[in-house]
């Protein structure tokens, strides 16, 4: 019996070996094809807020030139999911984030120049596509109350609290599920950093922000190139240390295996980190189409990363123009693709090694039995 048992054990391992192989065969295919390209149309829409719809299979993004969210398809087909126009004319659509539990979109609207300052977040209900609330967001302070503030970013977590990043003042608000909001964070820690004030987009504060299940939220900074991380439930930030600066950050998103992806107009930073993000690393970097002026990265199907090109500085200082053509594009890590081959030639070269191994020791059983017979 324990002849038996020993011999079933190498093909145990090497039946687990192969199932592994194959399971990671997909995972190889995905690095093997071209990206995943959507190119769509839809007139002077310049959108800068991207997000994705899980239950719809697709993507939504907003408009800095007009009140609108709109749905695109995998194949480039759009939609137009929320018209608001009770919205002031001058809005702007900004962050976007969909609140899975409560099927509801939230959507970060700001006015812009020259019209009344608004600030505000706006909920809608994704499948009666109407609006839930509009809570305005203002600023406590009363030496900076009459600035135009940036309602810029906006995410979510699991009991439906979004909280909105201030790009102009440094700040997060909250507002609960039913629309109250409130200031939640004005740590010191956002305006720790020095800021160029003749540097590009150094007016541009706080801005990306994403909500981690284990109970905080990751906001990155804009001028200053650095990331936060945030308690979810008393606003105390710290700065996460990172082994190099994120220049002009914008958006940022978390995949399912706990991989930060952050974007800017330049680049998409592939981060992790062994400590929930008291501190780390940029693995990989990906640089981007400047043209497209890329803002908002999501995490589509399949935990694929995907950039929004919405040319939105183009929509903020050309009045004139009116471009149709925007792109939502698939961005790999090189890196990560390569170690995933790795891991297959391992695992192939660990079976075949035991497999052999196995052999060997056969040979010698019977070797030894004839010996006996004999």
């Amino acid at each position: 019996m324990a002849l038996i048992k020993s011999n079933q054990t190498p093909i145990k391992i090497m039946i687990l070996t192969i199932l592994t192989v194959l399971l990671l065969g997909p995972v190889s295919q995905t690095h093997a094809r071209k990206p995943h390209v959507i190119t769509f149309r839809s007139p002077n829409l310049y959108p800068e807020g991207l997000t994705y719809d899980p239950s719809a299979q697709h993507f939504l993004v907003g408009s800095v030139r007009d009140r609108i969210i709109e749905s695109v398809s995998d194949a480039g087909v759009v939609e137009t999911l929320i018209s608001d126009l009770d919205l002031p004319e001058n809005a702007t659509v900004l962050g976007l984030a969909v609140d899975t539990v409560n099927k509801r979109l939230l959507a970060a609207i700001t006015a812009a120049d020259p019209l009344p300052h608004f600030t505000a977040l706006a909920s809608y209900d994704l499948q009666k596509r109407r609006r839930i609330f509009l809570s305005v967001l203002e600023d406590d302070d009363v030496t900076t109350a009459t600035t135009r503030q940036t309602a810029n970013d906006v995410a979510v977590d699991f009991e439906g609290n979004a909280y909105v990043t201030n790009s102009v003042s440094n700040f997060i608000w909250k507002v609960n599920k039913e629309g109250q909001p409130s200031i939640f964070s004005k740590s010191k820690a956002f305006t720790a950093q020095h800021v160029d004030k003749n540097a590009p987009f150094s007016f541009c504060g706080l801005n990306g922000i994403a909500y981690v299940s284990k109970g905080y939220l990751l906001v990155v900074q804009s001028n200053t190139g650095k990331m936060y991380k945030v308690d979810a439930d008393d606003g105390t930030a710290r700065q996460v240390l990172l082994n190099r600066d994120l220049s002009f950050a914008d958006g940022i998103a978390v995949r399912r295996d706990g991989v930060v992806l952050v974007v800017s107009h330049k680049k998409l930073w592939f981060l992790k980190s062994q400590d929930s993000w008291g501190e780390g690393v940029v693995f990989d970097e990906v640089e981007l189409d400047e043209e497209g002026f890329a803002t908002s990265v999501a995490v589509g199907a399949e935990d694929r990363a995907y950039v929004l090109y919405g040319h939105a500085l183009e929509g903020y200082i050309n009045e004139v123009s009116g471009r149709e053509g925007f792109r939502i594009e698939e961005v790999r890590s090189e890196r990560e693709g390569e170690d995933e081959k790795v891991w297959v030639y391992v695992l192939v070269g660990l079976g075949l090694a035991y497999f052999l191994f196995w052999r060997f020791q056969m040979k010698q059983l019977v070797r030894n039995m004839d010996k006996k017979t004999n």
